[in-house]
């Protein structure tokens, strides 16, 4: 992270709890390869986090719709859309606050920009239902194996949609 001159506090970025704990004596050692990729190791944390709500919520609702006897296409797709608004919501909250900094304050430029953000996760979102769809229902290959490679592809998408789209460094006017 870079230390911002500015003193306009709109676009103040202030140390977080992150940069907090690179500054401990134990991590010091660390914080110049921090500061550096703070936004790339960030987006890799959170991306984590959200994978691992994503994978939790779909492992709970593919179950759930298992011992309900739903065929296995409406289990794939139920489980991969419930698992989808999931992690979306996790990960516009994370990425607006810690990975880009967002920097958008008003109502309406938050709408605007959570719209941006859920309208790229909802193209991803088809990429990876098309995946989950053709790789496991068509082809049968293992629902956790495409689970896995989907999310791989996606997680690369949401990073180029959000870094030169959506979370594009602007403030309120």
């Amino acid at each position: 992270m870079e230390e911002n001159k500015s003193t306009d506090p709109r676009t103040e970025i202030k140390p977080d709890i992150f940069d907090k704990i690179m500054h401990l004596p134990v991590f010091r050692i660390f914080e110049p390869f921090y500061k550096r990729n703070k936004g790339a190791l960030m987006y890799l944390f959170f991306g984590a986090l959200a994978t691992f709500v994503n994978f939790a919520v779909a492992w709970v609702s593919k179950r759930g719709l298992e011992s309900a006897g739903a065929s296995d296409g409406v289990v794939t797709f139920l489980s991969t859309s419930i698992a989808w608004v999931a992690a979306a919501g996790f990960a516009y909250i994370t990425n607006r606050t810690w990975v880009f900094h967002s920097l958008i304050k008003s109502k309406k430029g938050i709408l605007a920009e959570a719209l941006s953000f859920f309208s790229g996760r909802l193209f991803t979102y088809f990429v990876e239902i098309f995946m989950m769809w053709l790789f496991n229902t068509v082809i049968g290959f293992n629902y956790w194996v495409i689970k896995v490679i989907a999310n791989i592809v996606v997680l690369i998408l949401n990073y180029v949609i959000s870094k030169l789209i959506v979370f594009r460094k602007r403030a309120d006017k």
